[in-house]
């Protein structure tokens, strides 16, 4: 920066220099420090399903090269199309050989096409795996979970330079100068939904990354979340290391990232200490209290003289009843004084200088009255009382159920809490983890091949070590929902069903993959004359040919072709996979519908999904339209399709105990209002199709 500044006072003409300046002064206000790179032109997504018309951008299908061209005339079978360059050539082609190209920040309208399910598990919430470009599918769950994701685990491409990602349809590889700006550019762009995704108020995101990028991505974390309480977790996932000409690498990241008043449990295995979980179940197990004298830097009552204060107790229970005033820095008080007859501490350091507290007086008065500020031994040499309080991580614990108050003293008032699930909640988990479920090779590539049949994915995840993640951020939330948006083989769905198993939970898992080739694999099917619409091609994606039967087979204990799990794979609790998981699962395609036509109610099984996962994707599905309303006796939701009818569907949902959402056909918004009123207030309410069409005009603005 300051060879810039040099640089630009010697710019003769003053009125150029100042205007630079300026906008040097301009990038800065937009950059963080230490972060700066380029957006890149917008990425797009080929949309197959989409029909040809007049003005669409478009890509010859046959074609080897990445060229777009705008279609200027459609007739009979064939286009007219545009060379988008500078030739600005034209020609005619088939439609068949042509796909529409749509940019992200372009309106989209999504809907869901089922693709089949599995059902195991009763009436537990189904699991949903999308296949979809991972943007779009973020804005759709904008539209049925925007603030309700309780955790988002992801573990992106690592740019590692050996061509495993795509930007705008061309593989990066490490020759590309731009590859790590392309790189942040797309993961900008996708965490900034994300962000709206999760629950403000208590939720976590995972990220995991090698070292191509993980200093990247702290700094773009430390941008997009500045709110949140952000950690570095280190995993020894390859423990025979990776060969290197210097050192052998054996670890790979995780970004932990807490919003509000989101924790990490404590469990049974703090992840790396030998031995660790060997604590007898009899044995309860309780926080730490903080001590209540501050120690280290700025401890001296000078430096902050209102933390300089009495904590008064009765003499006689030793109950501690609140704070008194502080004293002018001019004024010693006297240690061995009462003051309105009760003991007064007085934060006296080691050294016998006056020290101060860690809490302002008011915070220890509201603090005291529940219980959580304790009197602890007299030190006669210091002259004074040590005290002891829970600080605010256990205090969000005893709300959320991590931590309960087993009793309180009926004479100090003082709380006895001990972690709810006692041993399996009595180990905090320390941020470098070490153990061999962990290996990428033992938990991943092993249990993949396992359930698949063939080694079909690259660096798979050990399901262990994301089954522990999701544990230490979801023990005491088993209604939890989570969301992958980078899938790969599905590993983070298996773990969360692998979780269910073995505590009774209703956890749901939300993943998004796309059926993206292999450059190798692609070569190899262009050579034979495939496109990427023909079947041949499709059948060769990640998500039909590794996540959907990875998936199945946890599921159902079998593999797509009826062939055997070995016995050697086992659940973390150590039952076998091939028994398979008690869940419920469906996958969908994402496609990509016409905004009139949906406006017009002649999409609604195409949006139909939307609206069932927005209800909380459990029982029976609403997938037609009704002349009137409809509420069926499996389902959790109902849809009102003609308001003169309001009556009868509000007096047969106050019927219905377990309806938890209602969806109202209108586009009156006072309509909408007014019936609104009538429904239960446990209730949620969506208005169709307006709220649906202005959710995705609204989340594209400024996009891209």
């Amino acid at each position: 920066m300051a060879h810039i500044d040099a640089l630009i006072d010697k710019v003769a003409d003053p009125a150029l220099r100042q205007l630079l300046r300026e906008q040097v002064a301009n990038l800065l206000t937009r950059q963080s420090f230490g972060l700066v790179y380029q957006q890149h032109k917008p990425e797009t997504v080929e949309l197959y399903d989409y029909k040809i018309r007049r003005n669409c951008t478009v890509r010859i299908l046959s074609a080897d090269d990445e060229a777009l061209y705008r279609v200027e005339k459609v007739f009979g079978g064939s286009a007219l199309i545009v060379s988008m360059d500078e030739n600005a050539e034209k020609s005619e082609i088939d439609i068949s050989d042509l796909v529409v190209i749509r940019e992200f920040g372009e309106p989209i309208y999504p809907g869901l096409r089922s693709l089949g399910t599995i059902e195991r598990g009763g009436d537990k919430p189904f699991h949903v795996v999308m296949n979809a470009e991972n943007f779009h599918a973020l804005e759709a769950l904008l539209y049925t979970h925007e603030r309700k994701i309780d955790v988002i685990y992801i573990d992106p491409p690592y740019n590692s330079g050996a061509r495993d990602w795509k930007y705008n349809n061309d593989y990066v590889d490490g020759i590309d100068q731009y590859r790590h700006s392309k790189w942040l550019a797309m993961m900008e762009r996708r965490l900034r939904i994300a962000k709206r995704l999760l629950n403000p108020n208590d939720a976590s995101l995972v990220v995991t990354i090698d070292e191509n990028e993980v200093h990247h991505l702290g700094m773009l974390l430390e941008k997009l979340f500045p709110e949140a309480t952000r950690q570095l977790v280190t995993i020894v996932a390859n423990p025979k290391g990776v060969t290197r000409t210097t050192l052998s690498r054996v670890e790979e990241y995780a970004f932990f990232c807490f919003f509000g008043s989101a924790v990490a449990s404590s469990i049974s295995d703090d992840l790396l200490t030998p031995g660790a979980g060997d604590i007898p179940d009899s044995e309860e197990v309780r926080p730490r209290w903080k001590g209540l004298l501050r120690s280290g830097s700025n401890s001296r009552r000078e430096q902050h003289p209102t933390f300089f204060y009495p904590v008064l107790i009765d003499p006689k229970t030793r109950r501690i009843l609140g704070a008194g005033i502080s004293p002018p820095l001019e004024v010693d008080p006297d240690p061995t004084d009462l003051i309105d007859e009760c003991i007064a501490v007085w934060p006296i350091r080691k050294d016998g200088t006056w020290g101060r507290w860690m809490l302002k007086p008011q915070t220890l008065r509201e603090w005291a009255e529940k219980g959580y500020v304790a009197l602890g031994n007299y030190d006669s040499n210091r002259k004074t009382w040590g005290i002891s309080y829970l600080t605010t991580e256990p205090q969000n614990q005893i709300a959320s159920g991590i931590l309960e108050i087993k009793s309180v003293d009926p004479v100090t008032g003082v709380v006895d809490v001990v972690y709810a699930n006692e041993a399996s909640t009595s180990r905090r988990v320390k941020t470098v983890w070490h153990r061999t479920a962990h290996d990428a090779g033992v938990g991943g590539t092993a249990v993949v091949e396992g359930l698949v049949g063939e080694r079909a994915f690259d660096y798979p995840k050990s399901v262990y070590a994301v089954r522990d993640t999701l544990d230490l951020l979801t023990r005491h939330k088993k209604k939890a929902i989570i969301v992958d948006f980078f899938a790969g083989s599905g590993t983070t769905l298996h773990a969360t069903a692998m979780l269910n198993a073995e505590d009774g939970g209703l956890r749901q898992c939300i993943l998004v993959t796309n059926n993206e080739v292999g450059p190798e694999r692609q070569r190899q099917l262009r050579d034979q004359g495939y496109t990427s619409v023909d079947d041949e091609w499709q059948s060769q994606g990640i998500f039909r040919h590794v996540t959907r039967p990875r998936v199945e087979a946890a599921i159902l204990g079998r593999r797509a072709d009826g062939s055997s799990i070995p016995a050697t794979l086992k659940n973390a609790n150590g039952s076998p996979m091939l028994v398979g998981l008690l869940e419920n699962v469906e996958f969908f395609d994402l496609t990509y519908e016409d905004p009139d036509l949906v406006s017009l109610g002649r999409k609604f099984e195409a949006v139909a999904a939307l609206m069932w996962l927005k209800a909380g994707a459990r029982g029976e599905r609403i997938n037609k339209a009704s002349k009137t309303w409809t509420i069926p006796d499996g389902s959790y939701y109902g849809i009102l399709f003609d308001t003169d009818h309001w009556r009868e569907f509000v007096d047969h949902v106050q019927k219905h105990t377990d309806i938890v959402h209602a969806f109202v056909v209108t586009d009156s918004e006072a309509t909408f209002q007014q019936i609104l009123t009538e429904l239960p207030t446990n209730i949620d309410s969506t208005q169709l199709y307006g709220d649906y069409l202005s959710t995705f005009e609204i989340n594209t603005r400024g996009q891209g």
